[in-house]
């Protein structure tokens, strides 16, 4: 009889620990001496739940973190949180034309293409990047990404982004991001892409006389890249950079309140040697300061706004959306006592 009564008690027990629910995490720290979770972020990341509906923040102390990080479309809500942006770096060296290791990568393609170059890929949406530095040091030998972006809902704050072409890719239409007190350089085209992003109070280096964006905007977007009081600067040498070029028709990039060095040329944009860019393309500026701002002398195809016009280049206007974001409000560094 006790043994009949002790087997029903454990299968009560049981069944009660099985009713318990399962708790997740809401902080890791990664750590290369062993200190932290886990010593890579790729395993951190694997860590988070699944379509995760809490904020994970993944803490990374100081260290150079050689990977090829991916952050894939069914891990959402992830926050990579530096303990400082110039010693917390994650690297890699791929580039379009390198071959890939061990033959042929997933799409049959033997060698890296600019899609595949990247040192950190985001897909998953409520992406949040504070103070690191992303890089890709492969140097100039064509395309090589640091960062690609195609998440929605992703900001990156206090960051650095340094490649040399193509360096920041934001992909995707569908795609809002927000690039708040970075740095960003490269050469040719190191701003790209598809998605509408916003850039407040960057610094934008280049490295090259060259194109600072390329963007590819649809017919369906009503911004594409806005840079909000931002600051371009460029190695003494360059003396001949474009803020922009159109990647693909109806290509829109805007400058408000942007204090320009003297390496942007008079004429400001370029048609990427088709005319028929001139008609679909909007680029445009509004209050340039500096000794590259020259509204004069732009390109006639451009657009200088009005005050009434520029009322509308607001973060909350442009990325806000159907259901309200306002990345603005987003940090994850403060509550990291460490």
């Amino acid at each position: 009889m006790k043994k009949l009564l002790l087997v029903i008690f454990n299968l009560f027990i049981g069944i009660g620990l099985m009713a318990q629910p399962a708790t997740y995490p809401a902080h890791f720290t990664v750590a290369q001496d062993g200190s932290g979770d886990f010593k890579t972020i790729q395993e951190a990341v694997n860590a988070v739940r699944d379509l995760s509906q809490q904020q994970v923040t993944i803490f990374i102390k100081k260290g150079i973190y050689h990977e090829k990080l991916v952050i894939p479309s069914w891990k959402t809500k992830i926050s990579l949180v530096g303990e400082d942006e110039q010693q917390t770096i994650i690297t890699n060296n791929d580039y379009s034309g390198k071959p890939v290791p061990g033959g042929r990568d997933m799409f049959g393609k033997d060698k890296f293409t600019t899609y595949t170059t990247y040192t950190v890929l985001v897909q998953g949406n409520d992406f949040h990047a504070e103070n690191l530095t992303i890089e890709n040091t492969s140097g100039r030998v064509g395309q090589a990404v640091a960062l690609h972006v195609e998440g929605d809902r992703c900001s990156i704050k206090n960051c650095r982004l340094l490649g040399n072409q193509d360096t920041l890719y934001a992909a995707t239409e569908n795609s809002r991001q927000y690039y708040s007190n970075c740095f960003i350089q490269g050469t040719t085209d190191f701003i790209f892409g598809e998605a509408t992003a916003v850039f407040d109070h960057c610094t934008i280096k280049n490295l090259a006389n060259s194109y600072i964006t390329a963007p590819s905007t649809t017919p369906r977007q009503q911004f594409g890249f806005v840079f909000l009081d931002c600051k371009l600067i460029a190695d003494t040498a360059d003396k001949k950079v474009h803020l922009g070029r159109p990647w693909r028709p109806y290509a829109r990039s805007v400058y408000i309140r942007t204090e320009m060095g003297a390496h942007i040329v008079p004429v400001g944009w370029d048609n990427w040697k088709n005319s028929d860019n001139e008609k679909t393309a909007y680029f445009a500026e509004y209050e340039s300061t500096g000794p590259g701002a020259n509204p004069s002398a732009r390109a006639a195809w451009s657009h200088q706004l009005t005050n009434k016009e520029a009322k509308n280049y607001t973060v909350k206007n442009i990325l806000s959306g159907n259901d309200g974001w306002d990345p603005e409000q987003q940090t994850d560094y403060d509550t990291i006592k460490k």
